[in-house]
């Protein structure tokens, strides 16, 4: 995937980084750090008000990738109608298990938080913490399938919506 410039990444490219989402690059810029010359990815992410600097070198190793694939969406999506997994651990093991995810920048984890997480109308209200965790993976998954699908984020939530609406219910006697 690397260009001839030794670049993965050009300026005006879509860009995930795994703790913030989707991000631009912004530019490539050659900067002075401890003496020695270092070339960077100036990401910004404007639903932070954010811009990060990811030496080119450790883009990989830090994470940095493209947006999803056609089918890494689509599997995504699917991933959103199955059945909930829920595990019969206490909340606090499970909020750091979700956290975790939704941190990895891995699209069908965060896909599986929020299949997780979603809650019908007919069924009991959320926890704070539980409903922040899903607004959150939400979120996120709903800015990488707007940018990779080209539509904008609201049309995303729809389309994420939508799968969910196909969702398997969850068994009601489930253990917190």
């Amino acid at each position: 995937m690397t260009s001839k410039t030794g670049l993965e990444f050009k300026v005006g490219d879509a860009v995930v980084y795994p703790a913030h989402g989707v991000g631009k690059v912004a530019a490539v810029e050659t900067q002075e750090v401890a003496g020695m010359s270092l070339e960077v990815y100036v990401v910004t992410f404007d639903h932070e008000k954010m811009t990060l600097r990811v030496p080119t070198k450790k883009a990989a190793t830090a994470g940095l990738r493209s947006l999803a694939a056609d089918d890494v969406v689509t599997k995504a999506l699917s991933t959103l109608k199955g059945r909930a997994r829920i595990k019969r651990t206490m909340w606090s093991r499970r909020a750091q298990e979700y956290e975790a995810k939704i941190n990895s920048g891995d699209l069908i984890s965060i896909a599986e938080v929020v299949r997780d997480l979603h809650r019908a109308d007919t069924q009991p209200e959320q926890s704070y913490s539980e409903r922040q965790l899903y607004e959150s993976a939400l979120d996120r998954m709903a800015r990488e399938v707007a940018a990779a699908n080209k539509i904008d984020k609201g049309a995303a939530v729809e389309l994420l919506a939508k799968s969910l609406s196909a969702k398997k219910p969850i068994p009601t006697a489930e253990a917190a």
